[in-house]
């Protein structure tokens, strides 16, 4: 009989302890002259905990100006250009008036300056983030709510109290932003930095075009100008379609006209400044075009008197004094919290790691959920809403020579000037205008259909949680299919643990490969000996599966073989309930040694 003996000492759990003791304390009393290495080590921990609170400390003293400096200019004023339309637009998308996109531009922006540790990342206004925030807000404040008969007659229609109904939205936008930013903090000062990992591509890919679905669905009634009322909740996307085309024969023709020439625009320069990025100084700023020439002609045609197309209205200058949120919306707006914090925070960690990746630098997962908790939360107190890095602002911010966020400081200024000083000019700004700016920023996402024949070929899984990801959030809006697309992946988890893929190795000669045998034709095995591989942990729920895989592999009806088992890890319910079938040596290493005999 053919005998394989691998053997080596392989030490229990705690077996350690028996070589080698653990020092618990000081034998003798230390003098004071002794403990004062210890108080330096205490100070020079305090030390750097307040500079990974605030990054800022680390770089900005040796902040290059000269190499650096011009850069972060030419950067941050290109980006602030690109941040005032997209804020004015994206507050569409969150159910409140213009001016508080601006104030989200603003506020947030210079908050991360100090506490970010990213330095290419743009923060502000996103198209994602500000949905979740206007289906929330609609949802609290529905325009039912604000409907009254004027005193001057019982056959007067009813008249929607815009003032009342935007106020009330507002309150909601402004607690919601609050949560997030407490809920974002308090995760980060527990190091819940990892839990970005869960939110899996295929995940956030799917989700997010759902989310620019409904972003396009939600911007029709504003590109045809026709006065339908806006939905949140499931099926939203489809009741809005439905009153968009109920309510299509008193589509505006000069709005209509004028959006649409707006999109081409932006269509045209978007796809130049893509294909001209390496011979370009500056990407051209066609969204400021946009605004600057629409509300040029709104102005010089009296576009809103005389077309009665809808424009941006009233934007009041200078900054709002702080206030204190309206905390008795807050438990109806905790789940809501939730979605919208590790939403946004996923958005930002992404994009973060994925230019410290190209640069050569760390982010720090768990600051950075402080840094959005502090924007978020601060910021609420001055009227704005939830925020989180945009992408094509960040390409903006970096492609035009961004070094640090010097760069995004600049651009808030340039929003601060656009508040305190000229805000009112874009006073006859066309809503329609801002509606092609939204749908032409999310030209990105729906190319991320092409997702689908990629994963069809390489994972089927992955694909699933696309698509579920993005038929749940489509149908049932976006803070239910998130949870829905989260549950589908945890599951997708246990599936792949219930079916792991197993195998039997056998050598390939010449090298010192071990494959499938099943797999791989030049694999042959060793007399006598079954080399059995499981890609899985082992524990409770999938230990029958292991064992039965495991029968049906590698046992022999008439003769005995040394069974070597790879896996990666078992719990402690698997040796008691087959230890007459699998005897594992020990569940701290890597390779079990089994002997079974039928």
């Amino acid at each position: 009989m053919l005998c394989h003996t691998l053997s080596d000492q392989v030490w229990p759990f705690g077996g350690l302890g028996t070589i080698a003791e653990k020092q618990h304390g000081f034998q003798e009393r230390l003098s004071v002259t002794e403990k004062i290495p210890f108080f330096d080590g205490a100070q020079k921990k305090a030390k750097a905990a307040v500079f990974s609170f605030l990054p800022i400390l680390t770089w900005l003293p040796s902040y290059p100006v000269k190499q650096y400096l011009f850069s972060d200019v030419v950067s941050g004023l290109s980006t602030g250009v690109v941040q005032l339309p997209q804020g004015l637009a994206y507050a569409m998308l969150a159910a409140v008036p213009p001016v508080y996109g601006l104030y989200s531009s603003f506020y947030p922006v210079l908050l991360y300056t100090f506490f970010g540790t990213s330095r290419h990342i743009s923060i502000g206004t996103f198209a994602v983030i500000s949905l979740m925030i206007g289906g929330v807000a609609v949802r609290e404040a529905p325009d039912d709510m604000f409907y009254f008969l004027p005193a001057n007659g019982s056959n007067a229609s009813a008249v929607l109290d815009v003032a009342a109904r935007d106020t009330r939205r507002v309150q909601v936008a402004v607690v919601l932003t609050t949560l997030v930013g407490i809920i974002q903090f308090v995760l980060g000062l527990l190091r819940f930095g990892f839990v970005a990992i869960y939110l899996t591509e295929p995940l956030v890919r799917g989700f997010t075009t759902a989310a620019a679905v409904h972003v396009v669905v939600s911007q029709l009634k504003y590109l045809l100008g026709v006065k339908t009322p806006r939905f949140s909740g499931p099926l939203s996307a489809i009741y809005s379609i439905k009153a968009v085309l109920t309510d299509i024969t008193s589509t505006n023709v000069t709005t209509l006209i004028l959006g649409l020439s707006c999109l081409v625009f932006l269509y045209v320069i978007k796809d130049l400044n893509e294909r001209f990025k390496k011979k370009l100084p500056v990407p051209i700023p066609g969204e400021i075009i946009v605004v600057i020439v629409s509300t040029g002609v709104s102005y010089g045609m009296s576009l809103s008197g005389d077309y009665k197309v809808d424009v941006v209205g009233e934007i009041p200058t200078g900054l709002l004094p702080p206030a204190v949120p309206d905390f008795s919306l807050l438990p109806r707006l905790v789940t809501d919290s939730f979605a919208v914090a590790i939403v946004g925070f996923s958005m930002g960690i992404s994009l973060a790691k994925t230019f410290a990746l190209k640069y050569s630098y760390s982010v720090d997962g768990n600051q950075e959920l402080i840094a959005l908790g502090l924007c978020n939360f601060f910021s609420s107190f001055f009227q704005t809403f939830a925020i989180t890095c945009s992408m094509s602002r960040s390409l903006v911010q970096e492609s035009t020579g961004g070094k640090t966020q010097i760069a995004g400081l600049l651009s808030s200024l340039v929003v601060l000037l656009v508040v305190v000083a000229i805000g009112f000019v874009f006073q006859p700004l066309p809503q329609t205008a801002l509606a092609a700016i939204i749908m032409v920023n999310l030209l990105g996402m729906f190319k991320q259909f092409r997702d689908i024949p990629l994963l069809w070929r390489t994972s089927r899984i992955e694909l699933a949680i696309w698509l579920v990801a993005f038929v749940a959030s489509v149908l049932l809006g976006l803070d239910y299919g998130l949870l829905v697309a989260l549950a589908f992946a945890i599951l997708t988890v246990i599936y792949r643990t219930q079916s792991p893929k197993s195998g039997v190795l056998g050598h390939v000669p010449g090298t010192g490969l071990y494959c499938d045998v099943g797999d791989y034709e030049e694999a042959a095995e060793y007399e006598g000996i079954k080399i059995f591989h499981s890609n899985s942990s082992i524990y409770f729920a999938n230990s029958d599966l292991y064992v039965n895989a495991l029968k049906e592999k590698v046992i022999l009806a008439t003769m005995s073989v040394c069974v070597c088992v790879c896996v990666t890890n078992t719990d402690a319910t698997v040796p008691q309930r087959h230890d007459s079938t699998v005897l594992i040596f020990d569940d701290l290493t890597k390779i079990w040694i089994t002997q079974f005999f039928n």
